[in-house]
């Protein structure tokens, strides 16, 4: 029988995983499914759960947000053959849109029980292992407001963090190199993206894939704020890659420094600071993901 922990922030999504608790652990009675729940007051609570439960044989599920998936997966990675599962509870619920799960999280609870565990790649950045997409630049200030929003936003609070980015972005210099050959521009952004989405469904890097060994790199170069502006819809479709501003490529490894300090944000939560050196773990990890 399969045993599984469900690792489940009560604040995540505005504090819904607590009402839909029930009906997850009723449908996974219903599959056969052995379970127990841990919940967590800190993202290091995740990670610390993760190695319990692969100690005693269960499978490790997230049932929140994307920052407590990317712990996990984190986690799970360093233990040989390790698996784990994700249940969409969350804002943004970004990787489960990527890999294709529910976003309904009793529907979900179909994946933990016939779902096929894949080998997957993850990022890492200075050393810390990352499941989506790391970002910085414009998007480190936005994320940090979007993480100090209101939570009765809902998925709002990703629109609140653009707009407040956007009345004190400056132009910066970033200074890359990927993969041995050096670069810098004048711009916006920088992303190391293993999967497409962010931010509540922003499809930002949409050729991003999780088996490919590589990690595509998105940079946005400088331009007017009304312009910006104007491209902004366009990443919900995937389509701003086509814009003139917007360059991408790919690597398997970064190293990026810049004019002024940044944090790294990466599944929704700060990673790491720069100066930063970025690459992509091949088959680090497996997870459940479906048929």
């Amino acid at each position: 029988m399969t045993r599984i922990l469900l690792i489940a922030n009560p604040a995540a999504g505005g504090g819904k995983v607590p009402k839909l608790l029930p009906s997850v652990r009723r449908k996974l009675d219903t599959l056969g499914i052995q379970h127990r729940t841990g919940l967590t007051a800190a993202l290091s609570d995740a990670g610390r759960m993760t190695d319990e439960a692969l100690d005693q044989g269960e499978i490790p599920v997230a049932f929140s947000g994307d920052g407590v998936a990317g712990v996990v997966a984190r986690a799970a990675s360093y233990h040989p053959n390790g698996v784990f599962g994700v249940l969409p509870g969350g804002t943004g619920n970004d990787f489960c849109g990527h890999v294709g799960i529910s976003d309904d999280p009793v529907e979900a609870c179909e994946v933990l029980a016939n779902g096929i565990p894949t080998t997957i790649d993850l990022g890492e950045a200075n050393g810390v292992r990352f499941l989506g997409i790391a970002s910085l630049g414009f998007d480190s200030l936005a994320n940090e407001s979007a993480n100090s929003a209101p939570r009765f936003l809902g998925g709002g609070v990703y629109i609140w963090g653009a707009i407040s980015a956007l009345v004190r972005w400056k132009p910066t210099r970033f200074d890359v190199v990927a993969d041995g050959r050096p670069f810098d521009f004048t711009g916006w952004s920088l992303l190391c993206a293993n999967t497409s989405r962010y931010g509540g469904g922003m499809l930002i890097a949409p050729k991003a894939s999780i088996t490919d060994g590589q990690l595509d790199l998105i940079y946005t170069l400088q331009t007017s704020r009304a312009r910006f502006i104007r491209m902004f819809p366009k990443v919900f479709k995937g389509t701003h890659i086509e814009d003139d501003e917007v360059v991408t490529g790919h690597a398997r490894e970064v190293s990026i420094t810049a004019d002024r300090p940044f944090t790294i944000y990466a599944d929704g939560d700060p990673l790491t600071e720069l100066p930063a050196d970025i690459r992509i773990v091949p088959g680090a990890v497996k997870v459940l993901l479906p048929k």
